[in-house]
């Protein structure tokens, strides 16, 4: 019997897991695979963005609800969640930019704040580990964070020097970063919409794209997961704080999406297994290594 497949997905906030990777993760679901999201931090510190939930009641109980909405969220996508238990360090602005509020999780050692996810590595024995990359996707202080835990711990776990108290070694064998815009998805998205005689929510996006890298060149893995978007959309509105139903995310209609750009895009940053790219599954060369065992 073939070895059970596993995923494990590391945010730094809820709301994380349904903006990156979810249609990806609701397609492995619904093909068998256990998939694990690990959130870092509770979003404590997390704006409201959601005109209709700025409220004082919310804002008074704003750890418990964005746990509530995290909830909701993982039901509809079909996964498991963990808690690693950090507090959100919020995004600083300014010029200077305020120091980082004491104690949050961007002011932790990488290390001891990875041993947590050592720990659940070790316990759920993911094969492919998702995050963000280098520059956290985009500079929020706890995604930033959240790369850098997630490193250190892939490659810690296996190690069975590291902190045998932690577990039974475990290595993943694979580490991917998520791609969530490139310029070509962009552009593809924008020249569908003005196609459809629809304003395109993206011509800003445009403009201010000619002065920012695009990471769409580092993209190595295209899942199609278009038949999932309902899902991601669905967990995204369940996280009511953060999305606004009426709001950007939302203006291009589903048809659109699916036609214009049906993938969710990764970079594959670690292998331990032999993988051809580009790839068109995250378990590209896991599923042959588990068929082996």
């Amino acid at each position: 019997m073939a070895e059970q497949l596993r995923l494990m997905a590391v945010h730094a906030h809820p709301d994380d897991e349904s903006s990156k990777g979810a249609a990806t993760m609701a397609k492995y679901v619904a093909e068998g695979v256990d998939v694990l999201v690990v959130t870092c931090t509770g979003g404590e510190r997390g704006s409201v963005l959601n005109p209709k939930m700025d409220r004082p009641d919310v804002w008074a109980n704003i750890g418990d609800i964005r746990r509530a909405e995290m909830d909701a969220a993982r039901a509809i996508l079909g996964i498991e969640q963990a808690w690693l238990g950090f507090v959100d360090s919020g995004l600083p602005e300014g010029d200077p930019l305020p120091p980082l509020p004491e104690g949050c999780f961007a002011l932790e050692e990488v290390d001891v704040a990875a041993a947590s996810l050592v720990r659940l590595m070790r316990q759920f024995r993911p094969h492919v580990v998702t995050t963000y990359d280098e520059e956290g996707g985009y500079p929020h202080p706890d995604h930033i964070m959240t790369h850098k835990v997630t490193v250190a711990a892939f490659e810690a776990a296996g190690d069975p020097d590291h902190h045998p108290e932690l577990g039974e070694p475990w290595q993943p064998l694979k580490l991917y970063y998520d791609v969530g815009f490139s310029r070509a998805k962009i552009l593809s998205l924008h020249e569908a919409m003005l196609a459809a005689g629809l304003e395109s929510p993206y011509g800003e996006w445009m403009k201010r794209w000619e002065d920012r890298p695009d990471k769409g060149e580092r993209i190595t893995t295209r899942v199609e997961c278009a038949e999932y978007f309902p899902v991601r959309d669905d967990a995204l509105r369940a996280h009511a704080t953060q999305i606004d139903p009426d709001g950007f995310w939302f203006q291009v209609p589903m048809d659109l999406q699916q036609r214009a750009w049906p993938t969710e895009d990764f970079q594959l940053a670690r292998s331990m297994v032999d993988s051809p790219l580009p790839e068109s599954d995250l378990f590209a060369g896991v599923r042959e290594t588990c068929d082996a065992r």
